[in-house]
């Protein structure tokens, strides 16, 4: 924040902070019905943030405060410079990014009051990096026109479905979506999504010309509805529900040797779907993927004294690269904050519990499914360091890092995933698996 070679000292920055803060029409609306104080902790200094009935109001700035906040978010001096720069190196672009890899960074005092009020505190840090750098922060929430297909894309490009899949013996009605025709691809959304994540991909002119692409929403989510009975909030996904989930609808629709695409723990379930089905499967396409992904389940995300549609958008929020379009960026919020109560909390007890595919990967066939793995660079959840060790212990799989990118690629920037997957399914079309009988290696 305060550099001491800048003209301007602490007070003087803070105070330019709380004007901008007291100007800002996307915090005044984030901000309704919201009374908290806060502060951010910058190594000795302390900026003080307050909302009473949804009005901001000025706090002070300095070692100490006369009002004690109600929590703090602090981390070194040094890492906030990082952090408050125009375009910050991963994982300096979000304070939950901080939290997760940056040694040092905390919230000091109520970690409840701060998850009821993240969506505040990353508005107010924006804010703080536009004062810092002289760049505006981007205005997410208003999407930019055309952002729904454009020109190119006629209005029935997608089309949506209904189908009824057996999975384990039960009747699942399910919802899916279809563009184009050729090669078949099948895509997976990420946890607490649906398959509206795609839209963008599957209206691309030039996939279309040469792909039949299908999305499909989990049942719990979206538009495929939780099985007759079960209670709101007791959903939990696991690695052979997940995998026969996929596995039904594929043999529903007649896919023929699809090449399945998913980020996160869809990207998880493709290492799943080669290790089980290679000979089923024509190819998987692993992004954001690791054989474990520990310490990212949050008891926030099912607390019933945080509200989940605004909490759950603020930590994936960060994940997302800053150079992606603001249009889609808000997309990503807006799809998280529709998600059905619990059905982020129970897919991430599969993403980062019961998946675990350390034992499996390495008996992966890449002769007869091949794989290539795509980790955007600001994924701080599932590092390119970690899908990197990853690719390097399955025999034959293909490891690229995507530039400017980050832990949603086919949602945050349609356009420039695009590109990554064209290469991708190019890369496993180009090899020619061994004819062997199929067999389920689970």
């Amino acid at each position: 924040m305060h550099d001491p070679g800048r003209e301007h000292t602490w007070v003087e920055f803070v105070d330019r902070w709380h004007e901008r803060c007291a100007s800002d029409s996307e915090l005044a609306t984030l901000a309704r019905g919201a009374t908290v104080g806060f502060g951010v902790r910058h190594g000795d200094d302390r900026a003080g943030f307050r909302f009473t009935e949804g009005r901001f109001v000025p706090g002070e700035a300095g070692p100490a405060m006369g009002e004690e906040p109600e929590f703090e978010v602090a981390a070194a001096p040094e890492d906030w410079a990082r952090f408050l720069e125009a375009v910050p190196r991963p994982p300096y672009q979000s304070f939950f990014g901080m939290l997760m890899r940056v040694p040092g960074a905390e919230v000091r005092g109520e970690e409840l009051v701060f998850a009821q009020h993240a969506h505040l505190v990353r508005r107010v840090l924006e804010l703080g990096r536009e004062i810092a750098s002289g760049t505006a922060p981007p205005a997410r929430h208003v999407p930019a026109s055309g952002a729904h297909g454009g020109p190119d894309s006629p209005p029935d490009a997608v089309t949506g479905h209904y189908r009824h899949i057996d999975i384990g013996g039960s009747s699942r009605r399910v919802y899916y979506e279809t563009a184009g025709a050729g090669r078949d691809v099948l895509f997976l959304h990420t946890a607490g999504a649906d398959c509206s994540q795609f839209h963008h991909l599957l209206a691309n002119p030039r996939l279309r010309s040469d792909l039949r692409m299908v999305s499909f929403d989990l049942p719990w989510h979206g538009k495929s509805p939780p099985p007759p009975g079960a209670v709101p909030g007791s959903y939990a996904l696991d690695t052979d529900t997940y995998a026969r989930t996929v596995m039904a609808l594929v043999e529903s629709l007649g896919l023929r040797d699809p090449i399945v695409v998913g980020a996160s723990m869809a990207g998880e379930i493709c290492l799943e779907l080669a290790y089980r089905h290679p000979d089923r499967i024509g190819g998987v396409v692993a992004c954001e993927a690791s054989d474990a992904v520990p310490g990212r389940q949050v008891r926030w995300a099912l607390d019933p004294r945080v509200n989940e549609a605004l909490f759950v958008p603020e930590w994936v929020d960060g994940l997302m690269a800053p150079q992606s379009p603001p249009e889609h960026r808000a997309e990503v919020w807006w799809g998280y904050s529709q998600s059905g109560h619990g059905a982020f909390y129970g897919d991430i007890l599969f993403y980062s519990g019961d998946w675990d595919g350390r034992q499996r990967v390495p008996l992966i066939d890449t002769r007869r499914c091949p794989v290539v793995m795509l980790t955007g660079e600001y994924d701080y959840s599932c590092t390119p360091e970690m899908s990197r060790r990853t690719a390097e212990r399955i025999p034959g799989a293909r490891f690229e890092v995507m530039p400017e990118l980050g832990h949603f690629p086919h949602a945050e920037n349609p356009p420039r995933f695009a590109t990554h997957l064209r290469e991708a399914i190019s890369t496993i079309d180009t090899r020619t698996p061994t004819s062997e009988p199929d067999h389920d290696q689970h």
